[in-house]
Formats: structure tokens, C-alpha cells, sequence
């Protein structure tokens, strides 16, 4: 069936769109894509959403008016990027539903001790009705609720991506944080490897420079603090067994006080490459080469330190004639489908849940 997918990542810079032909197993045709970027009123709006989360964090009631205010801004965004591809599609690709992701607002991976915590907000009711079609979407709640960390869920979408290649090899997405899939025949396994875009961002923004370090200026004007950088490789998570999950806040730009600006975006991004060289290592044999996808495939200064870094041959999505900015959002079409089938979209090589599971809620069917 043709679907269309929507991902709003944690950098929250847009929504991307893209649709899909697909049985849930492979992509048969691409269709087209879309973005919508947020206007800086809009993105103001959705960090307080998950500013109001982050103080919240489970705990009493949770902040309904920051979400309420956000979900209006997701909604109409969607609707725009939605109208974006509709325009696009051929009469026969018009989508039957829609993969909505919504948006992350706070994620807390588990322990032993307690099972995790994921928020993604949406309001698929208002959705549905703005689209004229069902929506698919909560697709890492029922993982949680099963002791799985809820991330990644990409990686089965990656498996249909590489069916044709010689593995193993590992895809890699460099959003606000870095996630890694391994992929060998019908073994896949995928993880949170470290901070990717987020800390860098946040860093370049604090300091008067933009939204992120356009070309990777401001990395490749400084240097490395290697001291620095080896406290934080340090830090637990560096050294924590499979599965794991990150939260976008787990690693921010806070760890680059006292560095000079070009100094902290240099350290930060070596921080993102050195968290992928050291993910590399966890995987059961040592794949041939790494694909980048995401927004940090665009940095220069950073697809460079991962080419210093990794062992292997460092490509890009175009490498490989994907689409790197719409791959997220074609997933997410993907895993509704599979949701629809009532297949598995996470496994335990993935999240770590005990067996493979469904996952996701349907609205409007």
C-alpha cells in the first residue's frame, strides 16, 4: 500500500514527509517527500514542550498546556508537509494512511531496577481529521511497557534498505543523537551509540552562532580538547552493555564549559564520532562499511572525524542512492504498515525486549 511517514526529530528544526509503496517487508517504489521547517515562534513553542517535560519527568501532573500548545503547532505542520507530498503524488500514490511519530519530549531508558519511560506527543484525533485518513502512531510505548528500551525503531526499516548488500554493515542516523543499526542477512541488531547533533546545536546556538555549525566552521577552526574527551568517553554509558537508549538531554552542551567556542564545537564533535567508533566495537563482527544518515551527514567537520575514527569506509546515504533526510520519515511509513499487519517492529537485537513485538495505535480506522 502507499503510505506516507512524518518524523519531527529532537533537533526540532522540521517535520520531513516522504511516502512510500511498501508491504511492511520491503520499499517496492519511492514516492515523493516533503519539509516543513518551524518558524523560530514554533520551535520556541515545542522546546518549551519539552522543557515543561523535562521538569516534569513523571512525576505529578504532567504539563498539559505546554503539550496542548505544542500538539496545535504539530498538527498544522504536519497538515503542511502532508499537503507538500499530496501535491506531488501521481494519482495512483495517493497514501492510504499516514506514520506519524509525533513528538519526542522526554525519554528515560531503564535500569534494573524500574522499566523505562518515552513520551512522544501527537494529537492523533486532530491529525486524522487535518489528513482525512487513519493515523498510525505511539509506536515505542508498547516496548517500554515490555521492558524494552523504546529506541531504536528504525532498524528494521535499514534491514529493507540493505537487502541487497553484501553484509555485514552498519547504518548510522546523526540526529540529536547518534543511533547505530547492525546488519548481517536477517540479523539485526541497533542501539543509542551517543550524542550526535544535540550538544553541538546547542552549543553554536548559546553562543550567538545560528542553529547549528553551518559547514562545520566552527569545529574545524578549533581544536580538540583530548583530555576533555577522554573524561567524557568515560562517563558510564560509554561503557554500558546492549540495548541502550539515550534521551536527547543525556549528553548536552553544558560538558564544553571553559572551552573557547571553535575549541567546544570541535570537542563535541569529536565526542559524536568517538561515541560511533566506540559503538562499532560492540557489534558481533566488523562490518564493511558505515552509512551515514541524518542531519550530521551535512557537517563536514564531523563526517571527517568519523572518517578518522572508525575502521571502516565512512559513506553517506546519496552514496547509496537513498534519500539521507527523508529516511527517518519513510520508517516510520514502513513501521505503519507493519503496525496495520500486526509484525514485529522491535526485537530483542534492538531494544532488548524479550521477544519480537508489535507496536503502535491506530486512529480513524
Amino acid at each position: 500500500m502507499w503510505v506516507v511517514g512524518f518524523m519531527s526529530g529532537t533537533s526540532l528544526d522540521a517535520v520531513d514527509a516522504a511516502v512510500i509503496l511498501t508491504d511492511g517487508e520491503r520499499v517496492l517504489e519511492f514516492g515523493p517527500t516533503g519539509e516543513r521547517v518551524y518558524t523560530s515562534d514554533e520551535r520556541r513553542i515545542l522546546a518549551d514542550a519539552v522543557a515543561a517535560a523535562r521538569d516534569w519527568n513523571w512525576r505529578g501532573e504532567p504539563p498539559l498546556a505546554a503539550f496542548e500548545a505544542a500538539n496545535k503547532i504539530l498538527t498544522a505542520t504536519h497538515l503542511d508537509a502532508f499537503n507538500e507530498v499530496i501535491s506531488k503524488c501521481r494519482v495512483d500514490q495517493i497514501p492510504a494512511v499516514a506514520g506519524v511519530h509525533g513528538q519526542t519530549v522526554l525519554h528515560r531508558a531503564p535500569t534494573e531496577a524500574r522499566k523505562g519511560e518515552t513520551l512522544q506527543i501527537i494529537a492523533e484525533a486532530a491529525m486524522s481529521e487535518a489528513f482525512q485518513r487513519p493515523v498510525v502512531f505511539d509506536f515505542r510505548s508498547h516496548d517500554v511497557a515490555e521492558g524494552g528500551q523504546g529506541a531504536p525503531l528504525a532498524p528494521v526499516y535499514h534491514q529493507a534498505l540493505c537487502h541487497d548488500l553484501e553484509g555485514p554493515v552498519a547504518v548510522l542516523n546523526l540526529g540529536g543523537v547518534a543511533n547505530l543499526t547492525y546488519i548481517d542477512g536477517d540479523t539485526i541488531f541497533g542501539f543509542d551509540c551517543g550524542p550526535a547533533n544535540g550538544p553541538i546545536d546547542e552549543w553554536v546556538e548559546a553562543h550567538g552562532h545560528g542553529r547549528f555549525d553551518k559547514g562545520g566552521a566552527g569545529a574545524l577552526a578549533g581544536h580538540v580538547h583530548e583530555g576533555l574527551l577522554a573524561q567524557w568517553l568515560d562517563m558510564p554509558f560509554f561503557g554500558e552493555a546492549l540495548p541502550k537508549s539515550l534521551d536527547r538531554y543525556d549528553f548536552n552542551a553544558s560538558l564544553a564549559r571553559g572551552l573557547s567556542y571553535e575549541d567546544g564545537c570541535a570537542t563535541l564533535t569529536a565526542l559524536s564520532a568517538a561515541g560511533v567508533a566506540l559503538g562499532l566495537g560492540l557489534f558481533p563482527k566488523p562490518v564493511s562499511r558505515v552509512i551515514a544518515c541524518g542531519g550530521g551527514r551535512r557537517n563536514p567537520a564531523l563526517m571527517l572525524a568519523l572518517k578518522e575514527r572508525c575502521a571502516c569506509p565512512v559513506l553517506t546515504a546519496e552514496d547509496m542512492g537513498w534519500r539521507g533526510d527523508s529516511i527517518e520519515a519513510e520508517a516510520f511509513a514502513l513501521l505503519a504498515v507493519r503496525t496495520l499487519r500486526q509484525m514485529p517492529i522491535s526485537f530483542p537485537g534492538t531494544t532488548g525486549v524479550a521477544r519480537p513485538l508489535t507496536g503502535g495505535r491506530i486512529f480513524g480506522l
